[in-house]
C-alpha cells in the first residue's frame, strides 16, 4: 500500500479533522513510499522502535506520538535517538491521540466499553470524548474496579464509596481526570479513567460518586489493536500489536 493511500484513509477514517488536540495527529514521520508491515502499539517509545526495526517494519502506528505542545521543540538528547532511529531505518510514524480516543467503533472509550459489556447511551465533556452507559446488571463500585482488574490485567485503584451500587457508568481512557466533574454532572455512579490526580480523590469523596483509576497505558492497549486489525482486514497488511509493559 501506498504511504499517502494509508494516511489519506486512516485521516478520513479516524476524523481527525474534526478535532482539536494538542499534538499533529496523522503522518508525523516520513517513510518509505510503500507499507507492508506496520507495527502497533501504544507509545512510540524507543523500545517500540527497536521492534519495529527488528520486524523490518515499514511504518510504526502508535496513540502517542511526538511533537506535543509546549514541549521542547530541540532534537536532541532522547528526540533525537527516537527520530534518528526512525529516519535511519525510513520507518514511518503514525500517531492518533483524541481522535482515536473518540472513534465510535475502534478508539480507545468503544473497546473498553466493549470489553466491560458496557451499553454506551451518551456522551459527555469537551468535544464529548467521554462516553457514558450501562452496566450489564446493577454491582458495586468495588466489583466494577474487580471486573476491570481481570480484563486489564492490572490492579485499579478505587477512591471513595466502594459499596456504592452502579447502573450507569461514565468512562474516558488515559489521562481525563479531568472530565471527573462533567462525569458526575452527567449523572453517573462511577467513573473510570487511567489516571489519577490528588484533588480527584476528594471530589470521589464529597461528591458520593467514586472513581476507578485503571491504569493509562492498561485503558488504552486496544484501540491501536483494533485499528491494526482493521487494517489488516481491510487491505492485507501486517499489523502485529507490540505491548512495552507500563505499569502508570
Amino acid at each position: 500500500m501506498q504511504l499517502g493511500e494509508l494516511q489519506r484513509y486512516l485521516d478520513t477514517l479516524l476524523n481527525v479533522a474534526a478535532m482539536k488536540d494538542y499534538c499533529p495527529n496523522g503522518l508525523q514521520v516520513e517513510g518509505r513510499p510503500e507499507v507492508t508491515r506496520i507495527i502497533c502499539g501504544v507509545t512510540a517509545s524507543q523500545a517500540l522502535l527497536d521492534a519495529a526495526v527488528a520486524r523490518d517494519a515499514d511504518a510504526v502506528l502508535v496513540h502517542h506520538g511526538y511533537f506535543w505542545r509546549g514541549e521542547d521543540a530541540r532534537v536532541v538528547g532522547l528526540r533525537k535517538r527516537r527520530l534518528g532511529t526512525l529516519l535511519a531505518h525510513d520507518i514511518s510514524l503514525f500517531a492518533y491521540h483524541l481522535p482515536l480516543d473518540a472513534h465510535p467503533d475502534l478508539g480507545n472509550n468503544a473497546q473498553l466499553a466493549r470489553r466491560m459489556g458496557w451499553t454506551t447511551s451518551g456522551t459527555f465533556g469537551e468535544q464529548s470524548l467521554g462516553l457514558i452507559g450501562e452496566v450489564p446488571q446493577v454491582v458495586s463500585a468495588d466489583e466494577i474496579a474487580g471486573q476491570l482488574g481481570r480484563v486489564l490485567g492490572r490492579e485499579p485503584l478505587r477512591v471513595g464509596d466502594g459499596a456504592r451500587p452502579v447502573r450507569r457508568v461514565a468512562w474516558c481512557t488515559g489521562a481525563a481526570q479531568s472530565m471527573f466533574e462533567s462525569a458526575i454532572a452527567a449523572g453517573c455512579d462511577v467513573f473510570v479513567s487511567g489516571e489519577i490526580s490528588e484533588p480527584t480523590v476528594h471530589l470521589a469523596r464529597e461528591s458520593g460518586v467514586p472513581y476507578i483509576a485503571a491504569g493509562h497505558h492498561a485503558t488504552e492497549r486496544y484501540g491501536v489493536q483494533a485499528l491494526g486489525e482493521h487494517l489488516a482486514r481491510q487491505f492485507g497488511l501486517e499489523c502485529p500489536f507490540v505491548d512495552v509493559e507500563n505499569p502508570v
